[in-house]
């Protein structure tokens, strides 16, 4: 059995003690690092309390805030529409000819029976003459036969003639007669084609661009026709309702009352016009599930213009004393609609609302806010439950503390 020599025990202790030693080192290293970073902090906070600033504090957050009032609300019915014009007519000729003139100016306002183009009359005129001769013929032999028939019937009383005689001139002036109104017949479609040859407005309105110029011929086969005219006050709006809200509508209109319509752009910030309800259409519309109402508007600034597209309107009912908040101080979650509500301590809290009709920018609050109220309408995206804020109220340049 071999037992250690001393020179390998003393080896051997000499690598336990530099191995010690060798962590001894990294030990003090480490506890060097870390001491330095604790004794700067340490300095931090040890100046800032000799200083009397206290722990650190959270920022404020700008915001905007308006407090809740106590309005009126209307309730509307709203749908995309087209202003239609009144009445709406293409001028087609009604006579074959060549187009002498075109008198009426392009997009002016023209008067019923204003001459808007005129046909070459002379073929009409000659008509007329060759009718009128023709009529005046056939009553100088009516009137002959007639007072053969006079003499016929002494004749016949006397036995001078054979009765067949007399029979066959009453059938003559029969026949004579119904030429006659033949005649007048033909007289009378000779004078109207001749009026036809001056087309007219049929009613006042705006004319639109002139589709055919003079000398061209045209025919009572044109599909194209000489210009179009539209009667644009009044002016109809059509826009669709949805069925649902169908029964709520014809209840008031089959009541007799006259529902107010506002015709807005299309943006839905610049009201246009303001009308009536005119009259429900007859069936639903299967494809869209809606039905079709059209309004009246007055229109005499020349505001809606046929075929422009609007939105409409339908006022159904006013809501009074209401609680009302502007629509950008709404937030949406999941979890359903709320408001950030500035309390007292210039923090915020979350209150769930449940909404009511709204107007424009602004909402009706059924529940969840009273009136002056604070909430937040702009700088709401950097808030949470608990954050301090820094008031400026709506239409002010200063800030404000608590509820004010």
């Amino acid at each position: 059995m071999k037992f250690p020599s001393d020179t390998e025990d003393k080896r051997d202790s000499g690598k336990e003690i530099a191995h010690a030693g060798g962590r001894r080192w990294w030990v003090l290293l480490f506890a060097a690092l870390l001491a330095g970073p604790l004794a700067y902090t340490g300095w931090i906070f040890s100046g800032k309390h000799a200083a009397g600033q206290g722990p650190p504090t959270l920022r404020s957050v700008p915001v905007v805030a308006a407090a809740a009032e106590k309005g009126d609300i209307h309730a509307y019915i709203t749908g995309l529409g087209t202003v239609t014009a009144l009445y709406t007519a293409t001028i087609h000729t009604r006579v074959d000819g060549q187009v002498m003139k075109v008198p009426f100016k392009e997009g002016d306002i023209v008067k019923k029976d204003a001459l808007l183009a005129e046909v070459d009359p002379r073929p009409f005129e000659a008509a007329v003459l060759q009718a009128q001769g023709q009529l005046e013929r056939d009553k100088a032999l009516l009137e002959e036969a007639k007072r053969d028939l006079k003499r016929y019937d002494v004749l016949a009383k006397q036995d001078s003639i054979a009765q067949q005689i007399r029979d066959d001139q009453v059938y003559l002036v029969h026949q004579d007669e119904g030429t006659v109104k033949l005649d007048q017949g033909n007289l009378d479609a000779a004078k109207v084609n001749l009026v036809y040859t001056r087309i007219t407005a049929p009613f006042t309105g705006r004319i639109g661009l002139r589709l055919v110029d003079p000398g061209n011929i045209v025919q009572t086969t044109d599909t194209t026709g000489i210009a179009v005219i539209t009667k644009e006050q009044p002016i109809t709006v059509i826009f669709p309702i949805p069925e649902e809200d169908l029964p709520s509508v014809l209840k008031k209109v089959y009541a007799g009352e006259t529902l107010q319509v506002e015709a807005y752009d299309r943006a839905q910030t610049r009201k246009i016009a303001t009308g009536h309800l005119l009259a429900p259409d007859n069936q639903i519309d299967t494809t869209t599930g809606t039905n079709r109402f059209k309004a009246v508007f007055e229109n005499k600034d020349n505001a809606l213009f046929p075929n422009q597209f609007v939105n409409a309107s339908l006022l159904m009912e006013t809501l009074s004393g209401v609680t009302v908040i502007p629509t950008a101080a709404l937030q949406r979650s999941p979890k359903g609609t709320y408001v950030y509500l500035v309390k007292e301590d210039q923090t915020v809290t979350v209150r769930w609302v449940k909404l009511g009709p709204s107007e424009g920018d602004r909402v009706s609050i059924e529940e969840g806010i009273t009136p002056g109220d604070l909430v937040v309408v702009e700088g709401a995206e950097r808030l949470k439950e608990g954050s301090p804020v820094e008031v400026q109220k709506q239409g002010s340049d200063s800030s404000t503390k608590g509820n004010g």
